[in-house]
């Protein structure tokens, strides 16, 4: 079972570092994408692990924008590109770890095969404020003049309309799904310009563009709609709170393969807590 994880990252090479370290697996590659926005050389010494690749083809990527899809497409392409097979190809971000050894998630993986591991919630465009998110305009990222008064234009003369048969849905921005899978999303959105437009411009479009397209397809009937991390979002925030050492006992309860959100900045003991319960495991 060959398995592909691609890291989405922008800061703490050090912790990246920690991640790729508690992930490495014989039968594991590890590719690497480093927001655009900021310098490379703090991450190249990460190229010295092994089965470590940078993603060549950096974007920009801004909160709430099409940029974090299109660095999602970008680590695809290398990975599919690569002329190895994988079996599973494995989305997190740097601030992400694993709560299980590499070797258990390997078996679960290999014991799955076919299942993709992604969150939908088919009802998402009847929910009120996901229905705004489907229907309004918003051009995060995009650096143009007058942005905000254009969004406004734009939601009122420009209403959009998702394709007869086609269900928007969404959910958890992190998945592991077959690499087949990725091929399709790739040759999906090359055929289908129409879909890509009515993404681009909407809020936080890597919550619905991956989920959609795998849900209106034939690898329906495979998503598990759990993608197996732990993430805690009683804070009701814009983001998941910030795992500490308070957390660490809850978070190997779960049978869950990562969690997230980390910073070792902030708690580095939650990570030596996980660490140590695996090692004694």
């Amino acid at each position: 079972m060959k398995l592909a994880h691609l890291v989405l990252c922008h800061v703490n090479p050090e912790q990246v570092k920690r991640l790729v370290t508690a992930l490495y697996h014989e039968d594991a590659d590890i590719y690497i994408h480093v927001d655009r926005k900021v310098p490379i050389e703090p991450f190249l010494p990460l190229t010295a692990l092994p089965n470590v690749y940078l993603v060549q083809e950096r974007v920009r990527v801004y909160w709430g924008g099409y940029s974090i899809v299109q660095a999602t497409l970008s680590g695809f392409r290398q990975i599919l590109g690569s002329g190895i097979r994988y079996d599973f190809i494995n989305l997190l971000s740097g601030q992400d770890y694993p709560l299980k050894p590499a070797t258990e998630i390997h078996k679960f993986l290999a014991g799955n095969t076919g299942n993709v591991f992604i969150n939908v919630f088919p009802e998402w465009n009847k929910d009120a404020g996901h229905d705004l998110r489907l229907k309004q305009y918003y051009f995060a990222g995009i650096k143009i003049k007058g942005k905000y008064t254009a969004e406004r234009i734009a939601r009122r003369i420009k209403p959009r309309v998702f394709p007869e048969g086609f269900v928007p849905t969404g959910h958890s921005q992190w998945f592991t799904i077959p690499a087949e899978c990725a091929e399709y999303i790739l040759r999906f959105l090359k055929e289908n310009k129409k879909i890509v437009r009515l993404f681009r411009y909407m809020w936080a479009p890597d919550e619905m563009v991956f989920q959609s397209i795998l849900y209106n397809s034939s690898y329906r009937n495979a998503i598990t709609n759990e993608n197996v991390r732990y993430v805690d979002w009683s804070e009701k925030e814009a983001s998941p709170k910030l795992l500490t050492i308070a957390d660490a006992p809850l978070l190997m309860q779960g049978g869950y393969l990562f969690a997230r959100k980390f910073d070792i900045s902030k708690d580095s003991a939650v990570l030596d807590y996980i660490d140590k319960t695996i090692a004694n495991q």
